[in-house]
């Protein structure tokens, strides 16, 4: 059943991307919706839960402090990476050299999202190490947001000016992933202090991922009454799919 189970967070994934790719041309609109939703996941989903597994181990201002941690990470290899980009422009190619800063971005993003598909397997697995109703609820959880999980990173991609074929090998990443996760907890397990470090680190991601790149890069050009109400809509939609299963 587990199998089945991370099979369908497989599939949640893939439909999710799937609808992004043949919604390229609207996809200053996909972004302010995955915008929303990276950051709605953060709050609602990724923070709540580190806080709930690190009760006894830490602070809930340790872990707050993590998730800062995790933003200002985040922050650091988005810069680490334009500054490396440009240092392989030879200065006589400038739109090559600003290719290659978003082809790395684009790789890092969606490389993010793709750990946290991993995740959310692992969580999965080990939520059915405790009991089935706990492993349920947590497959809810999860499901809920992995359709989105395949819109973002898809548009990680595309954003970035990546081809719709490198866009699509990452949704298959993506897809892949959380099935990895339930598989690998076959064979060893997590503590809960240590999953609400990662999960907190995580949420830090998130943050800057929504708050630093999906939202201006939705507004670049583009009417901001629509995209702004995207990404009201994305935060919405994954608040409520969130708490109608916490």
């Amino acid at each position: 059943m587990i199998i089945l189970i991370a099979l369908s967070a497989c599939i949640a994934t893939l439909l999710g991307g799937l609808f992004a790719l043949r919604l390229r041309d609207k996809l200053h609109l996909i972004l302010g919706f995955s915008a929303g939703a990276v950051i709605a996941v953060a709050f609602f989903d990724l923070l709540p839960e580190s806080l709930d597994l690190g009760t006894g181990y830490y602070s809930n201002s340790t872990l707050i402090t993590i998730t800062a941690i995790g933003f200002l990470l985040y922050l650091v290899l988005d810069r680490v990476v334009f500054l490396h980009a440009h240092a392989h422009d030879d200065g006589n190619d400038h739109g090559s050299g600003e290719h290659n800063i978003q082809n790395k971005r684009g790789m890092l993003g969606a490389g993010s999202l793709s750990i946290h598909s991993f995740l959310d397997g692992l969580a999965i697995g080990l939520s059915f190490q405790v009991s089935s109703a706990v492993g349920i609820i947590v497959t809810i959880a999860v499901l809920t947001h992995d359709f989105s999980d395949g819109i973002n990173t898809v548009n990680m991609i595309l954003k970035n000016n990546g081809p719709r074929s490198k866009a699509f090998r990452w949704l298959i990443a993506d897809a892949v992933a959380p099935v990895l996760g339930v598989i690998s907890t076959f064979f060893f397990t997590i503590h809960a202090q240590g999953l609400s470090i990662i999960i907190a680190l995580f949420a830090g991601f998130f943050l800057y991922i929504g708050a630093s790149d999906l939202i201006p890069e939705s507004h670049h050009a583009h009417p901001k009454f629509m995209t702004t109400a995207m990404t009201i809509l994305g935060a919405g939609v994954l608040y409520i799919a969130i708490n109608l299963i916490g």
